[in-house]
């Protein structure tokens, strides 16, 4: 195996990830960093400029509490993400998220991200908190701002690009940095510092997707989302939660278009083609799941539950009715010169909704001859995923603001972790869902000024034992030196009896957790004997992980991803086992027990892993609602 140089690097600061979290937290950490002279030091896998969910680009920044626009307050916003989640929400990371997003969306435009606006100079709403944008260049934009704000720095502003970190770095009790590798050179990478934020993202492709095949790598949420957030803070001894709150978006099929612009935009309905309009005809099934059932705008899981009982009744296939709303809005014109003007202008917003985020639901439009002004799409529920910046709620369990917390939620700085020197926005923060984007940006901001606080009180550099990092090194390394010493042993390197090749891992994880977590081919349901078997093959997996090989850097890295997307597996199977109810139908379906318990389930189910004996443990949280 060709040799590895290991590089040092010493900060105060490492905020680790590329997307909307890690830029605002770029950005407030240069503010803050700079009045204290401390270094800051930005790792991200990918390319800053198109790295993180947003990477492909954006039609909508949506949240937008609108306190000027709309006169709304946060608590406003507190209460649907509440409903949203079926009670499952901690209101006091929300609602300090609710207060400074609408800061970050004046920051983008004022970096120079455009904004739909009326005649008369108003921001122009999707929904209740959605803004348009022109959205291809949002995640390029907003890089460029945290690079600037780096660059004011000087020295002690660092960034590092296409380094892949794998594990944390411990100190006792306290985080001391990370290690990684670079996915272009031979090179092992030790950062130490004194606090990390954690920003990498969610997790795609844990489950069995819907595309397989020719199609597979399509996805709804980026395919290089692989748990590293999830992986990081579970290695490192924090408790986590909500980890069985994962998403399932509907989605247009097969090319995962989103529908979010058609719903509140366009003013489309859905139907089934035996069905028809469920969200009417179904609407006595939302009794059953009140008060969240009766609330307004209907929680995205029961929407998806309702045209999931349609489908499981073969009355499918679902549809989006294109051709029905868009004509409606073209029929209300006066003449047929204004019918002609307004077809262009409708035709080119259905189009560009797609080109501003996902090209591939415009080529398949194109490919099957599909005029969404002519007839029908169909829409699908994708696979799951974790993601908590969106509809879903996994990530770590956090200390909350000090003004908005009560006790059993703090314990000493906003969004730290309950390992010291941690903390987390975007997709590695939990129970604070529906922050999206532009809130997930406000949050890295949050972050990176508490973090800040952190190190002030605590200067010391944590101690990082050189016993350790050699250690981690050779794990880290050891998929290539298996590779090196075992392939010659077969004419066809992907048969070897000595290790397993990081794509085969993957099928196999997806093949769990598909038919033993409530994938799509059980029509998302599951029970305790199958999740069961699903603990006794990831234990199965977990020993086989060590027997992973990487022929070259971009498999060592596909090595390191599949291992950190089992361990947010395990975490995931944990916690749905554990809540013994269905509190999410239309995300998963516990049929041994198919009902909502708010008497002994409306709480947090968290999870953590001991790092000195490797045993998991399962704990209930209270909820404690704001006022309101």
């Amino acid at each position: 195996m060709a040799q590895f140089e290991t590089v040092e690097v010493t900060t105060d600061l490492l905020i680790i990830g590329g997307g909307m979290a890690a830029c605002g937290a770029a950005v407030e950490a240069a503010h803050w960093a700079k009045k204290h002279n401390l270094k800051v030091t930005v790792v991200d896998k990918a390319a800053m400029d198109r790295s993180g969910a947003v990477a492909m680009g954006l039609s909508a920044l949506n949240q937008y509490v609108g306190m000027d626009a709309k006169g709304r307050s946060p608590l406003d916003y507190v209460k649907y993400v509440r409903n949203d989640l079926m009670g499952i929400a901690r209101d006091d990371l929300v609602y300090d998220i609710g207060r400074h997003v609408d800061g970050s969306v004046h920051l983008f435009e004022k970096w120079g991200l455009p904004i739909w606006k009326d005649d008369e100079g108003k921001y122009v709403f999707e929904g209740p908190w959605q803004l348009m944008i022109n959205g291809e260049s949002y995640k390029v934009i907003v890089s460029e701002a945290a690079k600037n704000a780096m660059a004011t720095l000087g020295a002690n502003g660092e960034l590092y690009e296409r380094i892949f970190i794998v594990e944390p770095l411990m100190d006792g009790d306290r985080v001391a940095g990370a290690v990684g590798f670079s996915v272009r050179e031979n090179k092992f990478y030790v950062f130490k510092a004194k606090a990390v934020i954690v920003g990498m993202g969610g997790a795609v492709h844990v489950f069995k997707p819907r595309s397989t095949g020719e199609g597979f790598g399509r996805s709804w949420y980026p395919p290089f989302n692989t748990g590293s957030s999830a992986y990081f803070t579970l290695k490192s001894g924090c408790e986590m939660t909500c980890q069985e709150v994962r998403f399932i978006p509907v989605r247009f099929k097969d090319a995962y278009g989103p529908v979010g612009a058609w719903f509140l935009l366009f003013k489309s309905r859905a139907t089934t083609a035996l069905g028809g309009e469920y969200m009417v005809e179904r609407r006595p099934e939302l009794e059953n799941w009140k008060p969240y059932g009766l609330v307004k705008p209907i929680p995205a899981n029961l929407r998806n539950y309702l045209m999931m009982l349609d489908t499981q009744e073969g009355k499918g296939p679902a549809y989006m009715r294109t051709e029905e709303a868009l004509g409606k809005i073209i029929d209300a014109e006066p003449d047929e010169k204004a019918k002609k003007k307004k077809m262009k202008e409708i035709e080119s917003e259905a189009w560009e909704d797609f080109l501003d985020m996902t090209i591939s639901q415009a080529i398949l439009w194109a490919a099957t001859n599909t005029s969404p002004e002519e007839k029908a799409s169909e829409i699908q529920a994708c696979e799951p995923y974790f993601i908590g910046s969106h509809s879903g709620a996994s990530g770590a369990w956090l200390s909350g603001p000090e003004d908005l917390a009560p006790p059993e939620y703090f314990w000493g700085y906003n969004g730290m972790a309950t390992v010291k020197g941690i903390f987390c926005a975007g997709d590695a923060s939990g129970a604070s869902s529906h922050k999206f984007s532009d809130g997930s940006h406000a949050e890295g901001r949050i972050r990176a000024k508490a973090a800040i606080a952190y190190i002030v009180d605590n200067p010391d550099q944590p101690k990082v034992d050189a016993g350790q990092v050699d250690q981690l090194r050779k794990t880290i390394l050891q998929p290539m030196e298996t590779f090196e010493e075992f392939s010659g042993l077969t004419d066809n390197a992907d048969v070897n009896e000595n290790y397993i090749r990081p794509q085969q891992f993957m099928y196999r994880l997806q093949k769990i957790m598909d038919e033993y977590a409530g994938g799509a081919s059980t029509q998302f349901a599951t029970n305790k004997p199958y999740l069961d078997r699903g603990l006794e093959l990831l234990a199965f997996l977990k020993e086989d992980s060590e027997k992973l090989a990487a022929e070259d850097l971009h498999e060592l890295m596909r090595c390191w991803e599949n291992v950190h997307r089992m361990w947010q597996a395990e975490s995931h199977v944990r916690t749905v086992m554990a809540r013994e109810e269905t509190r999410w139908p239309g995300y998963y379906f516990r049929a041994d027990h198919p009902k909502m318990d708010d008497a002994n389930w409306k709480v947090f189910v968290n999870c953590k892993w001991d790092p000195k004996t490797g045993n998991w443990e399962i704990m209930k949280r209270d909820v404690i609602p704001m006022e309101g």
